[in-house]
This record gives C-alpha cells, sequence and structure tokens, in this order.
C-alpha cells in the first residue's frame, strides 16, 4: 500500500505527499489535466507543443534546465491525449528549487517569439521524423479518425497535419496557456523523505500566490455506438505488410476496465500468450502481433496489430485473428490461465511501486482522474476479475460492427 497525506491550497492546487525513507532523493510531479482531447479541431497538438514550450523559459526563469543540473537534478516530461504531466528527482536538500521552477512556470511562461519559433521547429522536426519518415509512423494518424468519428480522439498527440503547429501564433499559444494551465487544473504530488508539514509550508511559499484560473468545465463529445465494421487500405514504403483492427472499449474508470486488460493480457502478454504461440510460432503467419488497450480516460480502443511474413496472404492473417476472437469469445478462460497473468499483473504493479518518481506519477495520475487512493485498489481488482467477466467482454467488445481494420500494404504488392 501507498501511503500519503494531502491537502488542497486555496487557488485550487491539490497536493499529494509519500513519505519514503528510504531514499536521499525527492520526486515532484506535477500533472495537469489537459491533453490532445481538450485542442479544437482546426488547431491540434498545442498540448504536445506546451509539453516543449514549458521548458523554454518562464517570467522569471529563462533556462529551465541550468538550475536544475546544477543541483544535481533531472528532468522530463510526456503529453497524452488525456493528461500532460511533467516531474524531476533532485537530492532531497535541494528540494526548494524544485518547487521554484515549478511554480514559475506555472505563473506564466515567457512567452517569446524566439522561444515559439525554437520549440516549434522541433515539434514540427519530430512530426516528419517519427510519423512520416519513419516505417509505419503514421499508422495512429489513419486509425484514429477511422475508429473515431465525433471524439477528439480522432487525432493523435502530435497534431491532425504539421499545419496546425505552422501556422500558431503566439496569441493561440497564451490562450491555450491560461485556459488549462492553472493550479485549479492540476496535481502535485512529492514522493521521498519528505514531512507533510515541510511540504505545505513550500506549497504555500512557491504556489499559494498563483491566482485561480477560469477552467472551463469540459464537454466533450461522446462517440456514438459503432453500427458497421470500417476498413481502409493504404500502400507505404515498408518491408512488410501490417494489419491493425481497432475495437471501441470502456474508459479507464470503467468496472470492466480490468477484465478488458486481461483479456489483452490472455492474447498478447509474452512468449506463453495465445496470439505468439499460435500465431507466430505454430501457424508462422506473423513475425510479430501484438492485442492492447489504450488505456484512455474516457472510452478508448482495445487494438491488435501485427506484421505478416513475407508471402502470408492478407486474408489469412486476419482470419487467424478472428479465429482466436472467436475463441476467446466462446470458451470461458480457465481459472489455471487466469490465474497465471494475475500472478504477472501484480508482479509488475507492486515492482513500479518500487521508485519514488513512479508512486508520484501513479498517485498523481489517480487523484486527476478521481481518487489518489486507487493506485491502492489496482491490484485487488485485477485479482477480482472472474472468467466469466472476460467471457462477457469479450462478446461486448469483438463485434465485427464494432470494429476498424487498417490493412497497411508494401507499395510493392
Amino acid at each position: 500500500m501507498i501511503k500519503f497525506d494531502r491537502f488542497e491550497l486555496d487557488n485550487g492546487l491539490k497536493v499529494i505527499i509519500h513519505k519514503d525513507k528510504t531514499t536521499p532523493i525527492v520526486a515532484i510531479n506535477i500533472v495537469y489535466n489537459v491533453g490532445a482531447r481538450d485542442e479544437m479541431p482546426e488547431k491540434t497538438g498545442f498540448a504536445h507543443l506546451f509539453e516543449h514550450l514549458m521548458f523554454g523559459g518562464s517570467v522569471n526563469i529563462p533556462s529551465y534546465d541550468t538550475p536544475l543540473q546544477k543541483i544535481g537534478g533531472s528532468n522530463n516530461a510526456f503529453t497524452n491525449n488525456d493528461i500532460t504531466n511533467y516531474y524531476l528527482t533532485l537530492p532531497k536538500q535541494n528540494i526548494e528549487t524544485g518547487f521554484w521552477l515549478e511554480s514559475d512556470r506555472m505563473l506564466s511562461l515567457a512567452f517569446s517569439p524566439k522561444s515559439l519559433e525554437v520549440q516549434r521547429s522541433v515539434v514540427i522536426e519530430e512530426f516528419k521524423q517519427r510519423y512520416l519518415n519513419q516505417p509505419y509512423g503514421d499508422v495512429y494518424l489513419l486509425l484514429r479518425p477511422l475508429a473515431y468519428k465525433h471524439h477528439p480522439y480522432q487525432w493523435a498527440t502530435i497534431g491532425k497535419e504539421i499545419s496546425h503547429i505552422e501556422n500558431a501564433t503566439l496569441k493561440d499559444v497564451k490562450d491555450f496557456f491560461y485556459k488549462h494551465y492553472a493550479p485549479n487544473n492540476a496535481v502535485l504530488v512529492v514522493a521521498g523523505d519528505v514531512e507533510t508539514s515541510e511540504i505545505r509550508i513550500l506549497a504555500d511559499k512557491w504556489f499559494g500566490g498563483i491566482q485561480k484560473r477560469n477552467i472551463a468545465k469540459r464537454n466533450l463529445p461522446i462517440e456514438p455506438k459503432q453500427t458497421e465494421a470500417r476498413k481502409l487500405t493504404v500502400k507505404r514504403d515498408v518491408p512488410f505488410d501490417a494489419i491493425y483492427k481497432a475495437f471501441h472499449m470502456c474508459a479507464k474508470t470503467h468496472p470492466d476496465y480490468y477484465a478488458t486488460d486481461l483479456v489483452s493480457d490472455i492474447l498478447s502478454n509474452g512468449n506463453s500468450s495465445r496470439l505468439y504461440q499460435r500465431l507466430v510460432k505454430e501457424k508462422q503467419l506473423f513475425s510479430e502481433i501484438n492485442a492492447y488497450i489504450m488505456g484512455s480516460v474516457d472510452a478508448g480502443l482495445f487494438i491488435f496489430s501485427g506484421k505478416l511474413i513475407d508471402g502470408v496472404k492478407m486474408e489469412d492473417a486476419e482470419n487467424a485473428i478472428q479465429n482466436e476472437i472467436n475463441l476467446i469469445k466462446s470458451e470461458v478462460v480457465s481459472n489455471e490461465e487466469l490465474n497465471k497473468l494475475k500472478n504477472k499483473v501484480e508482479s509488475a504493479l507492486r515492482f513500479s511501486e518500487i521508485t519514488a518518481l513512479n508512486k508520484a506519477m501513479n498517485l498523481a495520475f489517480a487523484e486527476l482522474i478521481g481518487d489518489a487512493n486507487n493506485v491502492n485498489k489496482e491490484i485487488d481488482n485485477y485479482l477480482a476479475v472472474t472468467p466469466e467477466e472476460i467471457n462477457k467482454v469479450a462478446n461486448d467488445i469483438f463485434r465485427e460492427e464494432n470494429s476498424s481494420t487498417l490493412y497497411y500494404l508494401r507499395i510493392n504488392n
């Protein structure tokens, strides 16, 4: 169990403290309740752009990295469709430096034309290298809008297209910042050899003076139930044909989430999994095949992805996937197979609680979407799943009319 204290500042900033006496390193994690789903359809990629801009200098600190490096600290960040997360680790005697750095960029960025141009160029280059010029890089630029027609999950975190970032103005950037980056739209977690009284003083000192901002209530369009199968075929300069098949599934906060996650593990968790044993090892149809969930806060996707062995027909490969789907829908999984997977999940979750930084991240995300204490219920939620629940969610999800399939073919086919 991860024990923690928590309090909230007058400006709405939620603060969580986890005491870990075993390490001299303190982790500070701050998660903002903004991701790509909060962007406008004609201005996408902004949440990711901000991940970069937040390191480009704040109102009082020209360089975020320099003071941190001088005291032996390190930092990074990530953005996805749901959240933007910033984290740093530093020696506990220098903890106030972390509060100083994070509070100043929450207060206001520098908003200089130079910083915007530098980070814009970085993001555009990343878009080209990772999504346009890399084999299979544009898969989710194609699969997301195939599966989603209304919800903003229809675009990837990088954005719909480069032009949205190319055309971003300084006013666009300022508007996005003040609309989403605020104490009342964030959770701060400190994990390490610290005392709650100490963190309360530091939080009041460095964050207490930042004013609460007007955060619009999130009102995203709900994706309607899919009623017919969707298919898209593209040809690209890639070494092997590939298939991607997406099914709509429940949200991360839904009770069926844990059973759904275990379905993906039954199919594709390690070399003893069903897909690997039957479709890679025995039938030799795929060089690799995976089944996984997106883990989205709103209703997400359950995805099959596989690269075909040279010479295998797409029809045969897809039929093989469908046979495995039919099997998990028609036959109740044995307790032995399910318990084996539950043990692997429990082991992975307990391993994820070893470092102060991982615990800080897990607490921050859990608090943002509901309650930090849910991190202490995760293992029990997985262990409580029954074979009958596995069968139920498989039948709920794996309906042909609920599928979106991307056939990704080599140009010379």
